[in-house]
């Protein structure tokens, strides 16, 4: 991993990032980062409260008029030296993520840390190409075109699962657009965030542009959200968190973006390859250790493949190597906390009274009992109704289902509040169409399912939330549009005045 940075040295000056400096938090309270493979303390810090929000919202409304006022392309610029300093610490970035989260080394250098710097370089050129509808005479008698304009201070709130791709996903839009910034991240992984604004300072970025203040919910995230100067929140997290976040937004009259819960549905029609269909499962339910709102949680297979089915996934999953996060072979780390492993745990063992458990079920004893591990968990034989088809559970664990027919398998791929990812496994193009048109999702995949790519937008249908990461589409969250339109005709007395008052 190269030279590992000491994260206290690092962050000694506090885990607020305000006007392009370090300063702690002044809620009085604090915080520990813990790494949740051994349940070591990693960083004590100082939590942000209201007055932390209340000075970053300030130095983002100060940043925001020389910001919005400098060209795409000074901006594309911008961010094209950002993607470069990302380039150049990608083994820190990597390292802090593995720590802060428990991710295997693995996945935070060919995922995580990869997949930001290329976000970083899309919106870069994408910077320059914020389109509106062509310049036209549309009435006949004036020239319209559109603008796409800066909102102003955007207060974004990014989650535990993913804390670097989720802060460049709020992020970089935002900022790509014309308009400033203040982020929340998870006070459990802070680390990645305060980070990648670092980065963008040592860019050339300006002071203001990117803030991030790290407090509780109740305390900094409500703050930021209602904040009257604050003109857009975006939020991904739970749905249950997401409708509070919605209340607030609502009452102030904001722009709302809001990327929720998921629980995905992964469904094995009789024709596919069972083999590739089997890998796909393990790798999609057990990604970030199941800690993903795109994760494959509830595999419907029809009914000549199921049993098959689940022996082969339940072999798999026996093959995955739980361990040290920075170890280059281990599969799986542990969840981001005990106390979410122990929510998963729960959902488990409840599930025994009405499901088989075929494997995994259990917490890892020996040289792994300290951290926040949890085996890969396969479940058959579940209700359609019961809690570990319905709700969200956020670990490493699969539930397989049986269906006969076809309509049978969408109505039950579809027979949930959510919405966000989903996916079809079939070697028939007919049957693999219906069911990305039918499946109520942001996103379907045929014959893979989690991969991610920053040229398509992501987001969700039903309670999953609405609006869209990454892609261009992402500027529909972050731009306001005007439509500006000039008389052509120099004639004073308009026929259309007659309307209104004289006679024709």
């Amino acid at each position: 991993m190269g030279n590992r940075f000491q994260v206290k040295e690092r962050f000694a000056e506090g885990a607020q990032y305000i006007d392009g400096r370090l300063r702690p938090g002044t809620s009085g309270r604090s915080h520990t980062v813990v790494d949740p493979a051994t349940g070591a303390d990693v960083l004590t810090y100082e939590l942000a409260g209201p007055a932390d929000v209340d000075e970053a919202v300030a130095a983002a409304k100060r940043a925001f008029p020389a910001w919005s006022a400098a060209t795409p392309g000074e901006r594309s610029d911008a961010l094209h030296r950002l993607a470069a300093v990302l380039a150049e610490q990608a083994d820190d970035f990597a390292y802090a993520e593995s720590l802060q989260c428990g991710k295997p080394i693995k996945l935070s250098t060919e995922f995580d840390v990869p997949g930001t710097i290329d976000n970083t370089a899309f919106f870069a050129g994408a910077a320059r190409h914020l389109q509106g509808q062509a310049a036209g005479e549309y009435s006949g008698d004036h020239t319209s075109y559109v603008r796409r304009e800066a909102i102003g201070v955007v207060g974004s709130i990014a989650p535990w699962n993913y804390p670097l791709q989720m802060a460049a996903w709020k992020i970089l839009p935002a900022i790509a657009a014309g308009n400033t910034i203040v982020l929340k991240p998870a006070e459990l992984t802070p680390l990645t965030s305060l980070m990648f604004a670092q980065a963008a300072k040592e860019a050339g970025l300006p002071d203001g542009v990117i803030n991030i203040v790290t407090g509780a919910g109740r305390d900094a995230g409500e703050h930021l959200v209602g904040h009257p100067d604050v003109v857009m929140t975006s939020f991904t997290g739970s749905t249950a968190v997401g409708k509070r976040v919605a209340e607030i937004a609502t009452a102030t009259v904001k722009r709302l973006h809001l990327e929720l819960g998921g629980k995905a549905p992964f469904l094995v029609f009789d024709d596919a390859d069972l083999e590739a269909a089997a890998h796909g499962a393990v790798a999609a339910s057990l990604i970030n250790t199941g800690q993903d709102c795109t994760a494959a949680t509830r595999a419907y297979v029809q009914r000549p493949l199921h049993d098959a089915f689940v022996a082969r996934v339940a072999e798999l999953m026996d093959t995955v190597r739980l361990g040290d996060p920075f170890a280059p072979d281990t599969d799986l780390g542990p969840l981001v906390s005990h106390a979410q492993r122990d929510r998963v745990a729960g959902f488990v063992e409840r599930a025994r009274a009405y499901a088989t458990v075929v494997t995994g079920g259990e917490t890892p004893s020996g040289d792994l009992a300290d951290g926040a591990y949890y085996r890969p968990t396969l479940i058959s034989g579940a209700p359609q109704d019961s809690g570990v088809v319905q709700s969200e559970i956020f670990g490493p664990v699969l539930v397989v289902l049986p269906f006969d027919t076809d309509d049978e398998g969408i109505a039950l791929a579809n027979d949930t509040p959510y919405g966000l990812a989903a996916s079809a496994w079939s070697r028939d193009v007919y049957r693999a169409g219906r069911a990305t048109r039918e499946l109520k999702a942001g996103c379907v995949w045929v014959n893979d399912h989690i991969p991610i790519i920053s040229e398509m937008p992501h987001g969700g249908y039903k309670a999953s939330g609405f609006g869209k990461d990454m892609s261009a589409y992402s500027f529909e969250e972050y731009t306001q549009v005007k439509h500006v339109m000039y008389d052509n005709t120099a004639v004073a007395a308009k026929d259309w005045h007659r309307t209104i008052f004289g006679d024709r």
